[in-house]
């Protein structure tokens, strides 16, 4: 299994895209916490294949089926297991690839790995499938989060050359992160859906794709959540974003953008306000100094590379008889993994945060 290790929340999902199914392993959640089964649902038909033109038409339900950890409707403090079956799979359509490996894959560095026998079938162990569970875990952990008053949020910052408009860095109401969560084509602007849209659809009937970015906001997180050096929360996010597959890069508040300020620029200015709280006039530093929370909103954006099952014809080799080939890719695939991506990153988020809550001297 491929695991999270934490001191507190640990995880570790199992399967193959094409095998039985896939599932995931949730160990040390608090334990009487109620879970509402019509929220699971919901948060993953968020990720859910099949829904339009931007993605791929494989029907799959993704309603896991909960082993162990939750009785009469609560966490038992037990380790929770969930199994999703696998119901919608052609593996005739992988048929070719048996030896050849498939640019932007991890067919050939699994190969490699694995001498060879790793399942190439959709994936296999590397598919973004393997996001079902995360995101099933990222529905239990954001339901805890939530009846604590923190709401995490996502939506699509950019496909290809088409950009929305980012959250405000100061923070945004739990209202707009549901009504956000409610649209079928997650963006702020929604004058961008149909430009975007129509864009992921050239490049589908060109036999390519697109890729993007997402940006994330997770609201009313308290100061001194996290650790120094290694364990520290961009540390603990940035690792569960990087299981997502197609996830290049990862940037916090300013982001890259920190590289052409000065710092009487960059630095966020403290002050106390009206209430009596601690925050800061600007959020440069995306609500982690430190590794430590701030108090003021965790904000971060990953880019999100093409996907790279296209049709175009592309040169490769065959793994098993060292000879230089061609590929074309059959099969059903999204031209563009971005909207989807958005529930998962929710997930990495919801994940990370509570693991480091559970340390707080006030979790209840």
């Amino acid at each position: 299994m491929s695991s999270f290790w934490k001191s507190n929340i640990t995880l570790s999902v199992f399967g193959e895209s094409h095998g039985a199914g896939i599932g995931i392993v949730i160990d040390n959640l608090p334990p009487g916490e109620r879970i509402d089964t019509d929220e699971i649902r919901f948060f993953m038909s968020r990720r859910a294949p099949g829904q339009g033109s931007t993605s791929t038409p494989r029907k799959e339900a993704d309603m896991p089926s909960i082993v162990s950890g939750v009785h009469n409707g609560y966490t038992t403090g037990t380790p929770l297991t969930a199994f999703i079956a696998n119901t919608d799979t052609h593996s005739s359509d992988y048929s070719n690839i048996s030896k050849l490996v498939r640019p932007g894959h991890a067919d050939y560095t699994g190969a490699v790995r694995y001498n060879g026998f790793n399942d190439v079938r959709g994936g296999g162990h590397f598919s973004g499938r393997l996001t079902a569970p995360l995101v099933f875990a990222g529905s239990i952990t954001g339901q805890i989060l939530e009846r604590r008053g923190i709401y995490t949020g996502a939506h699509i910052e950019q496909i290809h050359n088409i950009k929305d408009k980012r959250f405000d860095p100061m923070g945004v109401s739990r209202e707009e992160i549901i009504k956000l969560r409610h649209k079928k084509f997650p963006v702020l602007n929604d004058k961008k859906t149909e430009v975007m849209i129509e864009d992921v659809n050239k490049a589908r009937e060109a036999g390519d794709s697109l890729g993007g970015v997402i940006e994330c906001i997770v609201t009313n997180v308290p100061a001194g959540i996290g650790s120094p050096v290694f364990e520290g929360l961009e540390n603990s996010i940035s690792q569960l974003v990087f299981g997502i597959p197609a996830i290049k890069g990862i940037e916090f508040g300013a982001g890259f953008g920190v590289a052409k300020m000065l710092g009487s620029q960059n630095n966020d200015e403290f002050y106390v306000d009206e209430r009596g709280y601690v925050i800061t006039k600007t959020n440069n530093h995306g609500g982690i100094l430190g590794g430590i929370s701030s108090g003021m909103p965790i904000v971060f954006r990953v880019a999100v590379k093409p996907t790279p099952s296209i049709s175009k014809p592309q040169k490769t080799i065959d793994i098993k008889n060292m000879t230089n080939e061609e590929l074309e890719i059959h099969g059903r695939h999204d031209p563009c993994i971005v909207p989807r991506a958005v529930p998962v990153v929710e997930s990495a988020a919801n994940i990370a945060v509570l693991s480091h809550m559970m340390n707080y001297p006030n979790f209840v």
